[in-house]
């Protein structure tokens, strides 16, 4: 197995700061997806569960059981919630001394998987007190990092945190899941954008994958990924197009995928890994958190992803 790229300062304390959501997860799992209109307007739950989640909270999660040092920016409730997903991620080994504590309840999503092929529905709510701004941004934390991660839930503290990042000569990973009229400014500010599918078409309106990278390469010169769900992942890097498809899985909760994804892609580029074997591994990770129900429950360990990334060899 590779190694880990030896830090190269001694000033870096953490592998990966992560600036971004949690949510407490109120899951229910259903016979079939309810459709309105339809016999599936009304379904029997059968059965439902709490568990911890959002997009930074899973991919810090995944990130700590790869080995990695990570730590968390971000703000909870002071409610039961709060203190729930707060001792959650410092259970699995994310540094939560950089966590905001705010007077307000916890963000939580109600989610409906489906039984028959693990696909999920989520339903969300967060105070706006929760928000995050450029001024929760220390720049000296974001320095003392190998790789800085932000999501797109509070944009103005993810561009803050990743020009920081860059000025300081660190890559900036990203999850990019929504289009808002601060998106390009996000996707400028980070240096390796990954996309959920939806969202390079929205931007560039190209449906096909690989025009929208290229056309969104004229404005951005780093790597550029796209996950495709069951279909795996397609990177560009420089002017070459990369694809590869992901395991075929029996899938129990596609919940975490996208954040796990980010979190195995983040460990292969610290590792050192080809472009290639970036989205192999990082395949790997999100197939084998499909195969779990739950969010920063699923996440895979290390030998986990490795072996179902060896099996894609």
């Amino acid at each position: 197995m590779h190694r880990i790229l030896p830090v190269v300062s001694s000033c870096v304390r953490w592998d990966v700061l992560g600036v971004g959501a949690n949510s407490v997860d109120y899951v229910y799992r259903l016979p079939a997806s309810p459709r309105a209109d339809s016999p599936t307007a009304k379904l029997r739950i059968t059965s439902h569960a709490v568990s911890c989640g959002g997009q930074m909270a899973t991919a810090l999660s995944a990130c700590a059981a790869m080995g990695l040092r990570t730590t968390y920016v971000g703000a909870t409730g002071n409610d039961d919630n709060g203190r729930r997903i707060r001792e959650a991620l410092h259970g699995r080994g994310v540094d939560m001394s950089h966590c905001i504590v705010r007077e307000a309840p916890n963000q939580f999503a109600v989610i409906a998987v489906d039984d028959t092929t693990g696909e999920r529905i989520v339903l969300w709510d967060r105070d706006d007190r929760l928000r995050l701004g450029e001024s929760d941004i220390p720049a000296g934390l974001v320095a003392s990092a190998r790789v800085v991660h932000v999501d797109d839930v509070d944009q103005e503290a993810a561009i803050r945190a990743a020009t920081l990042a860059r000025a300081a000569g660190l890559p900036v990973t990203s999850d990019l899941d929504r289009v808002t009229d601060r998106t390009a400014a996000l996707v400028a500010a980070v240096s390796v954008p990954i996309f959920a599918e939806h969202v390079p078409a929205a931007i560039t309106g190209e449906a096909d994958p690989e025009r929208a990278l290229r056309k969104i390469r004229k404005q951005h010169a780093g790597m550029l990924c796209i996950t495709l769900g069951p279909r795996g992942a397609v990177l560009l890097d420089g002017d070459t197009l990369i694809y590869e498809p992901a395991p075929a899985v029996t899938a129990i909760d596609t919940t975490a995928a996208g954040d796990v994804f980010r979190a195995g892609f983040i460990y292969a580029m610290l590792r050192g890994d080809s472009p290639r074997e970036m989205l192999r591994f990082a395949n790997a990770a999100a197939a084998v958190s499909c195969t779990r129900a739950g969010a920063i429950d699923s996440v895979p360990s290390l030998d986990d992803a490795a072996a179902m990334a060896q099996a894609l060899r």
